[in-house]
């Protein structure tokens, strides 16, 4: 959701705390702008997998060394609220999508029109200009505060997932309709 352009893994002895053991090794991964939560996660748990036999083989050579961590560079991730998945149509589209995939695939990013709410699964970049909210194509582009995005996947409320092709055979929402 922060946009960062890179994550990891680190590897640390428990201790009684949580999170707070020294570290013996730490692996990033680089993160790409279409990358969602979900696969983010896959990939660092594979990664995980990986190194985690390297280390164990390391503790039975006793050639592991472990250092304690700085406390005081320590953050907090508070728990994600379902609220925060709401999108404002008035940031910019880079952070938009950095919602969307941030929040895939719970909570979701989504936005409420006519009263109901709508999941933007999948979007990508654009960059037409206009009036926030504004759908200003018949692909289901929608105008941000700076930029555009395209909805690639969405969820009705209560429906199942569709590709945006489909959506737009049955929807109501057109071109020239604001959604925010």
């Amino acid at each position: 959701m922060n946009l960062d352009k890179e994550t990891g893994i680190s590897m640390m002895k428990i201790n009684e705390n949580l999170d707070e053991g020294p570290v013996c090794n730490q692996y990033t991964l680089k993160i790409s702008e279409k990358m969602n939560s979900e696969e983010l996660s896959e990939k660092l748990s594979l990664l995980a997998a990986e190194k985690i036999l390297d280390i164990l083989d390391n503790i039975y050579d006793d050639s592991i060394k472990f250092i304690d961590q700085d406390h005081s560079k320590a953050t907090y991730a508070k728990k994600i609220q379902k609220v925060e998945g709401k999108i404002d149509w008035n940031e910019n589209a880079d952070k938009i999508i950095g919602k969307i995939n941030g929040l895939y695939p719970f909570p979701g990013a989504f936005f409420i029109y006519n009263g109901e709410r709508y999941k933007i699964l999948k979007a990508e970049k654009s960059y037409t200009k206009g009036k926030a909210g504004n759908i200003i194509s018949e692909d289901f582009e929608i105008c941000c505060g700076e930029g555009s995005l395209k909805v690639l996947t969405i969820q009705r409320e209560g429906k199942r997932v569709q590709q945006i092709s489909e959506f737009l055979l049955g929807t109501q929402i057109k071109k020239g309709v604001n959604i925010g």
